[in-house]
């Protein structure tokens, strides 16, 4: 039985994970992901990806549960899921040759030892000058309508994009590698050990 646990439904968080060849499961937690009232983005994050994590933190002692939860900004605007094309195309409409900020929250509980560490990462994709068939082409293609930005970077969304800043470009997909690897070996769980 794998001593970590993945609060997630997400695929791409899965095959992130995946990636550090660490036994795991997952599960997803379901948790009511409404902001609150004049609630600050790294706030917003904190509290989701902390809120997953606690979610399966009883089922799960003697574990390290992980939670993570990401939202878009532009211009300050905390931004939605687009639901559906029209609104898809329409936010990538507005992102043309502009700069959208990722903030991933990323949670680590240990079940065992009853503590947690919570944190968030920043991520930026400046997106180029976007023609309107260039976009409805992609959300044709892609779907993206679940996806905070309307786009996958995952698959073609890198089209969209002039550059990306930042320290970790998994924490555009949604889960930050590099301060998970640190908040594990912190917990006693070396992905290279």
């Amino acid at each position: 039985m794998p001593r970590l646990i993945l609060a997630s439904g997400s695929r791409w968080r899965r095959q992130l994970l995946d990636r550090l060849d660490l036994p795991f499961t997952w599960e997803s937690p379901d948790i009511d992901e409404t902001p609150h009232p004049g609630e600050a983005p790294e706030a917003l994050v904190h509290r989701l990806a902390l809120a997953k994590a606690e979610r399966l933190a009883e089922r799960w002692p003697d574990h390290l549960i992980i939670g993570s939860d990401q939202v878009a900004l532009f211009e300050g605007e905390i931004l939605g899921k687009p639901g559906d094309e029209a609104r898809a195309r329409a936010q990538l409409a507005r992102f043309s040759g502009h700069r959208v900020r990722f903030l991933t929250g990323l949670a680590l509980i240990d079940t065992g030892r009853g503590h947690h560490r919570v944190c968030h990462e920043t991520y930026d994709v400046v997106f180029r000058r976007l023609g309107e068939a260039e976009i409805a082409t992609y959300v044709a293609r892609e779907k993206p309508l679940d996806s905070a930005g309307s786009f996958r970077m995952e698959g073609l969304g890198i089209a969209l994009f002039e550059r990306l800043e930042g320290d970790d470009p998994n924490t555009l997909v949604g889960l930050p590698l590099i301060r998970l690897c640190e908040m594990l070996r912190e917990a006693g769980l070396d992905p290279l050990g």
